[in-house]
């Protein structure tokens, strides 16, 4: 048998590479399957729809769900999205280690933009006029271990003029003209009128919702513990989240602009996203449960009732253009 092995070993070769290769086409034609079912499992069914990412077997394929829950997915592949009025803002990677946010308008790609870090926040005004993102950035002087940094970019298609920071805007904080080395600007949403804006302020231990005038390159401070803010469709309210609770987890609230009172949103525990309202009595978001992958959920913007589980193994949920 030694012998045989010795004389034929150059055949024995072969037939056990053609093993392994063969194992290796239908593992990953089984893998392929599987990701191309799991692309169109049926989600909750959705009255205004949703497109979001599916960071599952959709491999971050954007993809939607219509009023009866048919899941479609779509061509475009990014790490965070959103659309408005026929203009989408896709950020992805462009090149390995590199990130960029290319923006579509009636499916055609329009522009794209080099980003320095890591996707984290996507939005586009209701007109589909102005885009903006936010990303994660290292190598900040003032960086304390564990701390993060971002930079939030806003890009006007009317114009083509692009912001690449908001740090290049006048600062007042809390009525007091103010220029920080460790400011950190993120998650902004646009008004109607294609000026006036909210984001985020964060600066050391505090953070701030602020108001912003893209005209005037000019930001105020309205109030403490806010965080990615997203604006309602009749311009009434702003939803964020905010550390809540016993445990001091994120926590959904909504803010009546006018009256300044604050509505927790029960069961968003957990929640870090910027949400999005599908219309003007519902907000989507997505959250990660303990060592799995994001999952998106609805909630009603006046607190009523528990959230709702829309669809698994995915993100950056927005309403349907």
């Amino acid at each position: 048998m030694k012998d045989w092995f010795v004389r034929n070993r150059i055949v024995v070769g072969v037939i056990a590479m053609v093993v392994v290769i063969a194992l290796g086409v239908v593992y990953v034609v089984a893998t392929v399957r599987d990701q191309q079912a799991a692309a169109t499992q049926p989600g909750a069914a959705v009255d205004s729809g949703l497109t979001f990412v599916d960071n599952g077997g959709g491999q971050n394929l954007v993809s939607t769900l219509d009023a009866s829950g048919k899941r479609t997915p779509g061509s475009l592949k990014c790490l965070r999205v959103y659309t408005a009025a026929g203009t989408t803002v896709c950020l992805r990677m462009g090149l390995p280690g590199a990130y960029e946010a290319a923006v579509y308008v009636d499916g055609k790609e329009v522009r794209t933009v080099p980003l320095p870090g890591t996707p984290s926040r996507a939005r586009v005004s209701a007109s589909g006029k102005i885009v903006s993102w936010t990303v994660f950035v290292t190598g900040d002087s003032y960086l304390a271990p564990g701390g993060f940094s971002t930079r939030t970019g806003v890009l006007d298609l009317r114009t083509g003029e692009l912001v690449e920071s908001l740090e290049t805007f006048a600062m007042t904080i809390e009525g007091v003209p103010d220029k920080r080395l460790n400011e950190n600007y993120w998650g902004v949403t646009v008004a109607s009128d294609d000026n006036t804006f909210y984001a985020t302020l964060g600066s050391s231990n505090t953070t701030w919702l602020i108001k912003g005038d893209l005209k005037a390159r000019s930001m105020e401070t309205v109030r403490q513990s806010a965080e990615c803010p997203s604006l309602s469709p009749d311009q009434t309210r702003v939803a964020y989240k905010k550390r809540g609770g016993r445990l001091g987890t994120w926590q959904l609230f909504v803010l009546d602009l006018a009256s300044g009172k604050e509505t927790q949103l029960p069961g968003s525990d957990g929640v870090d996203d910027q949400a999005a309202w599908l219309n003007p009595t519902t907000l989507a978001y997505a959250k990660v449960q303990q060592g799995g992958a994001p999952t998106i959920y609805e909630s009603a913007a006046d607190g009523s009732g528990q959230p709702r589980e829309l669809v698994a193994a995915a993100s950056s949920p927005g309403p349907v253009a």
